[in-house]
């Protein structure tokens, strides 16, 4: 079965969000060390913890916040899956659309983003260490 895996939080300005999630929740909250990326890795529990939960990361927004009270501005979460190019062509097959077209995570996998059909964003990834 495919599982959400992972969240991500977008942030007009990433360090004011950290410094927000850490102190109400605790979360122990790293910038990554690829210069390339402005992206913070995100521990909601210790590592090899038993207790239920994902991590996730928090990145700068990359387009404008809807106003306020205009509905759902929420994190995005994202799915594992086996085979990225064959999950994108059954998103595709059942209405769905690329919002952001998949690209290397260098050494690490194969991530995209998509459009339900509802509008909502969600991402599928591809664990690949070839990936680049």
């Amino acid at each position: 079965m495919n599982r959400v895996i992972y969240f991500e939080i977008q942030a007009e300005n990433p360090e004011r969000a950290a410094t927000f999630y850490k102190k109400v929740f605790g979360w122990a909250i790293k910038k990554w060390d690829d210069p390339s990326m402005e992206y913070w890795m995100v521990m909601t529990a210790e590592k090899d913890s038993k207790e239920p939960g994902i991590n996730g990361g928090l990145l700068r927004r990359p387009a404008k916040t809807p106003p306020q009270q205009c509905g759902t501005n929420a994190y995005v979460c994202t799915i594992g899956v086996e085979n990225f190019d064959a999950t994108a062509k059954k998103i595709k097959a059942a209405g769905g659309i690329v919002a952001m077209p998949k690209f290397a995570i260098a050494k690490m996998a194969w991530q995209g983003y998509f459009l339900d059909t509802e509008g909502n964003t969600f991402g599928i990834h591809q664990p690949d260490k070839n990936a680049k």
